[in-house]
């Protein structure tokens, strides 16, 4: 990956975690942890990978992304705002009553999201049936989703695993935002779903395991994805809260907003880092 590229990603990626903070914080509620941790990888998707237009957010040989862990919305939002869907303004109504940037994300009302999502274990069947679609009527476009991994508990991602690799779903890629802390605990206190790569590849997945904050590792994975012919798996180690130190790997930060001061000390930290890379 070119230098040049590279930082302009890290500066877009260090922009989408300072606009999951403002909406968290405004709203006073929220999902900051998760949405941190997979800010990296939805950055590289929207803003190097993915075949989309903001301008037309509806054409129709788009590529699909389900955000199937549906509560790290802040995430997506930011990044569809700092992609041009919508005015970076609107992070700030976050979770208000008249706002279109309700809790979990809205196909309905956000200019971008392809799939309203927010039940866990969800999204992930939205997306087989779109590449389903697409391989059924030779459209080109291809489906992308990213699970969380306390989501992949639930029985009905397996369902949907098992159901793509029988159908040949070779058009669609999941990231698994593999940050071992969920709502209760860590991942291995509560129902550890690890080796996730092997469960994948049980179901007849090809898998490929990366760090999900290096975008060389992320574009890696995507170029030998594209070569496979069945569904793909990345399976991304992240950071829980990545980019605040004081929420880093802390399961208290899975769905809580900071007071007035942590968000200074979040925004401090961010706009540093910002600074340093520009």
């Amino acid at each position: 990956m070119d230098s040049a590229v590279k930082k302009e990603l890290q500066v877009t990626a260090c922009k989408v975690r300072m606009g999951i903070i403002e909406g968290v914080h405004a709203a006073k509620s929220g999902h900051p942890g998760g949405s941190l941790s997979c800010a990296d990888i939805l950055t590289y998707l929207y803003f190097k990978h993915m075949n989309v237009d903001s301008q037309n957010p509806k054409k129709e040989d788009r590529d699909r992304f389900v955000l199937s862990k549906g509560h790290a919305a802040p995430a997506l939002y930011s990044v569809l705002a700092h992609r041009g869907y919508f005015d970076t303004e609107l992070l700030n109504t976050l979770r208000q009553p008249e706002s279109i940037l309700q809790g979990h994300p809205d196909m309905k009302h956000i200019p971008g999201v392809d799939m309203s999502s927010g039940s866990l274990g969800q999204g992930i069947s939205a997306a087989v049936g779109m590449a389903l679609s697409a391989k059924h009527f030779g459209d080109t476009y291809n489906v992308y989703s990213v699970l969380g991994d306390g989501e992949i508990e639930e029985g009905q991602v397996w369902e949907a695993a098992m159901f793509a690799a029988n159908k040949g779903l070779s058009n669609l890629t999941v990231f698994v935002d593999l940050n071992n802390l969920q709502i209760d605990g860590t991942i291995d206190e509560v129902n550890s779903a690890k080796p996730v790569d092997k469960k994948f590849e049980a179901f007849n997945w090809h898998t490929i395991v990366i760090d999900g904050h290096d975008f060389e590792q992320i574009e890696a994975a995507l170029k030998e994805a594209a070569a496979i012919d069945k569904p793909v798996a990345i399976i991304a180690n992240t950071v829980k809260g990545k980019g605040v130190s004081y929420m880093e790997n802390a399961v208290g930060w899975h769905g809580s907003a900071p007071n007035d001061e942590l968000y200074e000390q979040a925004m401090a930290e961010l706009k540093n880092a910002l600074a340093e890379l520009q």
